[in-house]
């Protein structure tokens, strides 16, 4: 490569350092030059909304060049069946019949046992963790 001003080649650059026979070369990259995009807020919104989870970039490389594959970081999931569990989750009565449990245990209506105290407080932590994981794959802030 010839800079205007610069030695004609690597090898005359390393040889008026005096590196010898070391040959000083750049890195190369393995990427091309970015290329920017302006978009509007609505514009993005919509694009996203398009890629499902999918990266911009690969999404807006795979519409442009048909029949590209690109990686892709985000996993791909199926948005619908886990929104179907989330929301069976949310419409079941496990919360509140874990509410009448810890009711009747306050009341004195059911013994409490260390052992059953351990399964119900493992219960609720699985559950909320649950929870959590599916929010987090549909991409949704949990409360």
């Amino acid at each position: 490569m010839r800079r205007p001003g610069g030695p004609k080649t690597y090898e005359a650059f390393s040889e008026a350092a005096g590196h010898g026979d070391i040959a000083i070369r750049p890195a190369r990259s393995r990427r091309g030059a970015p290329f920017s995009l302006r978009l509007t807020e609505q514009e993005r919104a919509d694009l996203k909304a398009r890629a499902d989870g999918e990266p911009l970039g690969a999404y807006i490389k795979s519409r442009l060049f048909t029949g590209a594959r690109y990686r892709s970081r985000a996993k791909r999931v199926d948005r619908e069946a886990l929104g179907k569990v989330l929301g069976t989750l949310g419409q079941s009565r496990i919360p509140q019949n874990l509410n009448q449990i810890a009711k009747a245990a306050n009341i004195g209506a059911m013994p409490v046992t260390p052992e059953l105290l351990e399964e119900l407080q493992q219960t609720c932590a699985e559950l909320k963790s649950l929870r959590q994981e599916i929010m987090a794959a549909l991409g949704l802030r949990g409360r």
